[in-house]
């Protein structure tokens, strides 16, 4: 299996090779730029050191006299002979020379060396050809490289000046020189910035392979340093957001489940009190003789019926678990919703009920019955009359459901957890009827519109449960489990 680069050497790979390659590349364009440079500056002062020269010619054989045929040669030699440094030639075209001039003109006057090739017969042909105008090119030989200029100092008669360009190349190598060892000195400082810039790297992401390897571990209290506002500290934020988020699911999971073992016991300890009644009262009715036999079929009966609202209620409830209980919203009057469930809870106590603003709301007419009615069940089996129901409609976007009784009030060590399941009070113990169920029920119904039920102690009264329903109701999205 191929063995892939890690993180560390790729940035420094990338790093490095990005910083050659961009420096070579401005290397190679200053060397263009510059060798061009210096080239054009030889050039054009060899071209007028060569004009220069073309004109003092012409002005030193003003002299002579006409009769004198090699006058204008001697002329200009006698001149070129006093440019000290100079390597020149001039060549005389007046009389064709015998035989054929494949490999150049031969120089009358000059200190060329005499070397073949020096004078092509095409360019000083064309010196020749083109008058005053300097004709110019390269020519390398055994004592060197130079750069030529021939003109024509007068009517068939060239001169050729010969700059030796070890000066100019010289220049040039050692702009090359200079511009590769820059590369080579870039190309080692990027690559110990590269370095630097791994280890500055890697550092936050080996602590974070930790600190991940730590959570998956178990040690969910695990988090990183965030420093600055750069991408490293976007992702040690959002590690801890999601180490945070994952602590409190397994906390959300660890509460769920100890409340499902706690749900479990408290539905088989509700179960077998009215499983044992019935079994006795079943073994009461065998004998047709027995004196209470009226009385044991009514204590079946209450038992069956407390039965089915147990059963009745674990259905609800795991229902709304599971995620998939109905909601049917729709138009509400909660003040005529109220007093039908007043009717129905009511075993003879009158419950006062005062509403003002507007009570109607969107939502579940069923649901909001039974919580509704839930309320009042608690507050007369649990609490003590006078039961009060206050509806307060003046909020635009909000109304309240309040039910208050005179009895004791919730325990201050039961308010938290007064709506979890299978939770009673010392007073509710007495009443074997409710399945302990009820304000849970309640609360997740009111959940599902949206709203939720607090519970207070009311100064000179008893308890007060308040239920908050939004105008219009849209049903939350419960996650299974």
């Amino acid at each position: 299996m191929k063995r892939r680069l890690g993180l560390g050497a790729r940035i420094a790979i990338t790093v490095v090779l990005t910083t050659v390659g961009a420096s070579a590349a401005l290397a190679v364009a200053v060397y263009t730029t510059q060798s061009a440079s210096a080239r054009d500056r030889f050039v054009t002062s060899a071209t007028l050191g060569f004009r220069s020269d073309v004109q003092q010619a012409v002005e030193h054989r003003a002299p002579c006299r006409a009769a004198v045929p090699d006058c204008t040669v001697d002329a200009a030699a006698e001149y070129m002979g006093g440019r000290l440094g100079l390597t020149w030639a001039l060549v005389d075209l007046r009389q064709e020379a015998p035989g054929p001039r494949e490999r150049g003109f031969v120089p009358v006057q000059g200190n060329t060396g005499w070397r073949d090739g020096q004078l092509p017969v095409d360019r000083v042909e064309q010196a020749r050809a083109a008058g005053g105008e300097p004709v110019t090119y390269d020519y390398t030989g055994p004592d060197g490289s130079f750069f030529v200029v021939t003109g024509l100092i007068a009517p068939g008669i060239v001169l050729a000046e010969f700059y030796n360009t070890a000066g100019l190349d010289r220049e040039i190598g050692n702009l090359r020189t200079q511009l590769a060892v820059l590369t080579v000195v870039v190309a080692l400082t990027a690559a110990a910035i590269a370095l630097l810039a791994v280890r500055q790297i890697q550092r936050p992401v080996r602590a974070a392979a930790v600190a991940a390897r730590r959570l998956g571990a178990g040690a969910l209290d695990t988090r990183l340093p965030v420093h600055g506002r750069d991408e490293l500290a976007e992702l040690a934020g959002s590690f801890n957001l999601m180490a945070q988020r994952l602590g409190e699911s397994i906390d959300e999971l660890r509460r769920k489940d100890a409340q499902q073992r706690r749900f479990v016991a408290d539905v088989a300890h509700d179960l077998r009190t009215p499983l044992a009644s019935l079994a006795v009262l079943t073994d009461s009715l065998d004998s047709p003789d027995h004196p209470d036999r009226a009385r044991s079929v009514e204590l079946l009966g209450t038992q069956v019926r407390r039965l089915g609202a147990l059963v009745e209620d674990l259905l609800e409830i795991s229902r709304i678990d599971a995620g998939v209980a109905e909601f049917r919203p729709e138009p509400i009057d909660l003040a005529e919703l109220v007093r039908d469930a007043i009717g129905m809870v009511s075993t003879g106590e009158e419950v006062a009920l005062t509403a003002t603003g507007d009570t109607t709301v969107e939502g579940d007419a069923r649901r909001v019955h039974t919580i509704v009615r839930n309320l009042l069940s608690n507050a007369e089996h649990h609490g003590a009359p006078p039961v009060g129901v206050t509806i307060d409609g003046t909020d635009p976007h909000l109304v309240t459901v309040t039910v208050v009784d005179h009895g004791p009030g919730v325990p201050a060590h039961l308010a938290p957890v007064v709506f979890d399941r299978f939770v009673r009070g010392d007073r509710a113990r007495s009443y074997t009827a409710g399945s302990g169920l009820g304000l849970s029920i309640a609360q997740e119904n009111a959940i599902m519109h949206g709203g939720r039920i607090t519970v207070r102690d009311v100064e000179g009264a008893g308890a007060a449960f308040t239920l908050t329903l939004p105008r219009a109701s849209t049903p939350a999205r419960r996650v299974p489990g």
